[in-house]
This record gives C-alpha cells, structure tokens and sequence, in this order.
C-alpha cells in the first residue's frame, strides 16, 4: 500500500543546486535525474522544505583553501575529519542557485546551510561540529511535523547527515532512494546507507509514495 503523507510530514529538499549538476563546480553525477522524480512527488506534501549550501569565498571546506592541498582530501579540523572540496555553491553565485528545473511552489523555507566560513554544514539540522543548529528542528516541531522524507544532493554526504540528524532529534525518517544521487567517494555511500539503517532510517522508493 503506497504511503499517504500526512499533515505532520514534511518533503526535505537537499541542495538540488547547479553546482551540484554535471557541469558545475562539485557535480554529482546524474544529479539531475533527481529533479523530475522531486517534482513529481512535491504534489503528495503539504510541507515542503529546500536547503541550499551557501559557502563564504574561501570556505574552510574548500581545498583551494590550503595550499598544497587537492580536492578530495581529506584535513583534521577543529569539528573533525574534514573532506576538502572545489570551491562550490558560493554565495550568490549562479553556482549555488536552485536548479531551474525545480518546481515546488508550495515550499514554505529555505534553510541555506555551510555560511560558517570556518565550519562545514552538511546536515540541514546542526554544522559539522554536531552542536550548532540551524533552527530547522525548532520550525519542524513548532509546525507539529513528525516525519520527513529527504530527497536531494548528495545521498552520501548531506541527505545522510541530514536523515541521521533527523533520527537524533526524534523524527521518523524515510529517504526516498531514486530521488536522490551520491558521490561515492572511497565507499561512502555503502559506508552512508549502513550508519542510516543502523539509526532506524527508512529507504523507500518514489513509487511508494501515493501523489494525488
């Protein structure tokens, strides 16, 4: 029996941005297949809520940061082991805006997430320190809501910190497999799937969600 959300559920869009499209600056690859599937579940959800990665030139995440360094590796930072990006998603660059293919009207927040510039955020809820929130636990049990559904970019980094995240502060939490794309870096969307099923978290599919 597909799944009906219901008034206490929110759709949690994740960073569906140009940067992470093929051809922008961190791209995912097939990240834009994500876009139809989101689109055509939006209609099931009565809450809808996007999160856009949205970095200070400079980021302390960015490998161009550090010289000597290269994308891809990895740092100790004050917060933990830190992966090293390209420079990706900065502020009001045509690099961290939305997909333009993205139609959901009735999203009713932006979270934007990774402006600390010395501190990482891939999780939607807290920064990378895991003690920093975002205020989107406060908006999401003020509004009543009680499930989330996590589509988005990337499925290994921040749709599975996000979901994690989500488990810690009390929510059932579905990830909805095919509307999302990974980057798989040395094992990490295995390694991904594997710490979000030990946590409780849900992997559906969109065909079970039943859109009006």
């Amino acid at each position: 029996m597909p799944i009906a959300p219901a008034a206490d559920a929110a759709l949690i869009v994740v960073d569906v941005q140009n940067g992470f499209m093929p051809g922008g600056n961190l791209p995912v690859e097939r990240g834009d297949e994500v876009v139809p599937v989101i689109n055509a579940l939006a209609p099931a959800f009565r809450n809808i809520v996007i999160t856009q990665d949205w970095h200070t030139p400079g980021h302390a995440s960015f490998a161009s940061s550090h010289p000597g360094r290269k994308p891809f590796e990895t740092l100790e930072m004050p917060y933990g082991t830190q992966v090293l990006w390209p420079d990706h998603c900065v502020q009001g660059t045509e690099d961290a805006e939305l997909h333009a293919g993205l139609r959901l009207p009735t999203a009713q927040l932006v979270v934007r997430k990774g402006y600390n510039p010395q501190i990482d955020s891939y999780s939607a809820f807290e920064e990378a320190d895991h003690r920093t929130p975002t205020g989107l636990d406060g908006y999401l049990k003020q509004r009543g809501i009680r499930t989330v559904y996590l589509v988005g970019l990337a499925t290994d980094f921040c749709v599975a910190w996000t979901a994690l995240d989500a488990r810690k502060f009390g929510y059932e939490t579905f990830v909805i497999e095919d509307a999302t794309r990974a980057i798989d870096l040395d094992g990490s969307l295995d390694a991904a799937w594997q710490s979000m099923h030990e946590r409780g978290v849900q992997r559906i599919r969109s065909h079970d969600i039943a859109v009006p």
